[in-house]
């Protein structure tokens, strides 16, 4: 029962990786179109950018999901740790 439990769990956990990995390239693609200008070029350092990162570094994937999420709502929760209310 236990093997079957951590199959599922690494089934589970090798799924929301590749969903992580194909809104990382959406999201470096993106950027990319917006900075370097021409869609082909975009894709391609994309590409390039998710498939080492994906390969090499698995547990990067993650460090996307938090750099995202800080990125999205990070800023108004610091500004309520942050508030400085003088004497």
């Amino acid at each position: 029962m236990r093997e079957m439990n951590s199959m599922v769990f690494s089934s589970l956990a090798l799924d929301l990786e590749i969903a992580l990995s194909l809104f990382f390239l959406v999201w470096v693609y993106a950027w990319a179109k917006g900075n370097l200008g021409s869609p082909k070029l975009a894709i391609i350092f994309a590409a390039i950018i998710v498939y080492l990162t994906v390969s090499q570094h698995r547990e990067l994937i993650w460090l996307g999901v938090i750099l995202f999420l800080l990125a999205t709502f990070g800023k108004e929760l610091l500004e309520k740790f942050f508030t400085y209310e003088g004497p």
